[in-house]
């Protein structure tokens, strides 16, 4: 697989917008005319909603281009890997058809045991994105579950959406100041692993050894065997070059692919939401986790008192 590994600096481009809906028909009464704009101007149209919703905004998209992204796997679902999945569909998008419009529905069903996500989500939006002509409405429900959810809507928005209007939103703050308060969670608990080793730099093509031996167990062709390999190896060399010095790794074989946790006891990734932007060419380090990005399927970082831990999920 090709990976682009660096950028050229660029302004930002990403406009971000939080609107609040009362009901399903305010939702779809607020992105109509604005979706109508859109494909007016010539741009594509990109949905993330319900589907009652995509129907009532096809509608009003006309003849545009609509492209309907389907929702992640709740149980894999990761707010960093989406915005990552997110800005390779987009950027694809945008080198063919220039500007696009983006609607978001929340979706309960990703909340999690807290709403934490959804936070998370748009913060790696505002880092993932920001380079990208792209429009981005995100509808939230203004009695959500968990009050968190809005919290975290209206901090990581640089613009809010209102009266169908758009403004400056006063309250908008950085991403890594909206995560120092709601840091990424941990992600679900698995089983016993069917590989646990710790390792240091000198082991490291033991770890590549053990990696590509479990991905010869799964449905991996050659070529996406070496990808695993590589994506692996890139976040298992940073654990023990800017880590601790030592780094444990568990591997699972699962029915949709492998799945690698590495832990290391240090700070090896000190930015909340590391490797969302392919790295300047002046940046001295960061293609690693860019790299493992674009070929994992899930790739989520989290940090708590005993260090910092990567999990990543690698499908056929």
């Amino acid at each position: 697989m090709r990976v682009e590994t660096t950028r050229t600096a660029a302004p930002v481009r990403l406009q971000h917008a939080c609107a609040v809906y009362s009901s399903s028909a305010d939702l779809v009464e607020q992105a109509t005319p604005v979706v109508a704009e859109a494909a007016r101007r010539g741009e594509a149209v990109v949905l993330s909603v319900r589907p009652e919703t995509e129907a009532r905004l096809r509608d009003a998209a006309g003849s545009a281009r609509v492209v309907a992204l389907v929702p992640g796997n709740p149980a894999r679902s990761s707010g960093q890997t989406t915005a990552a999945r997110l800005a390779r569909e987009l950027r694809e998008l945008t080198s063919h058809s220039g500007a696009v419009l983006a609607v978001s529905e929340h979706d309960s069903a990703l909340d999690g045991i807290d709403g934490r996500y959804w936070t998370e989500l748009d913060a790696a939006v505002n880092v993932a994105l920001t380079d990208l002509p792209v429009s981005m409405f995100c509808f939230y429900p203004e009695m959500p579950l968990h009050s968190e959810i809005l919290d975290g809507a209206i901090a990581n928005h640089p613009l809010l959406f209102e009266a169908g209007r758009l403004h400056v939103n006063a309250d908008h703050r950085p991403p890594r100041d909206v995560l120092a308060g709601m840091p990424a969670a941990p992600p679900v608990l698995l089983g016993a692993p069917d590989l646990d080793m710790v390792f240091s730099a000198w082991q490291l093509h033991e770890v590549r050894a053990a990696v590509a031996d479990l991905a010869a167990a799964t449905a991996f062709d050659t070529a996406r065997s070496e990808d695993v390999v590589l994506a692996v190896n890139e976040i298992a060399t940073n654990a023990v070059e800017h880590g601790s010095g030592e780094a444990r790794i568990a591997l699972w074989i699962a029915g949709d692919g492998l799945v690698a946790e590495i832990h290391d006891t240090g700070e090896s990734l000190a930015e909340p939401l590391p490797g969302l932007r392919a790295p300047h060419p002046a940046d001295p380090r960061g293609r690693g986790v860019w790299i493992a990005r674009q070929l994992c399927d899930v790739l989520h970082v989290w940090r708590d008192r005993s260090g910092t831990h990567v999990r990543m999920h690698a499908a056929p």
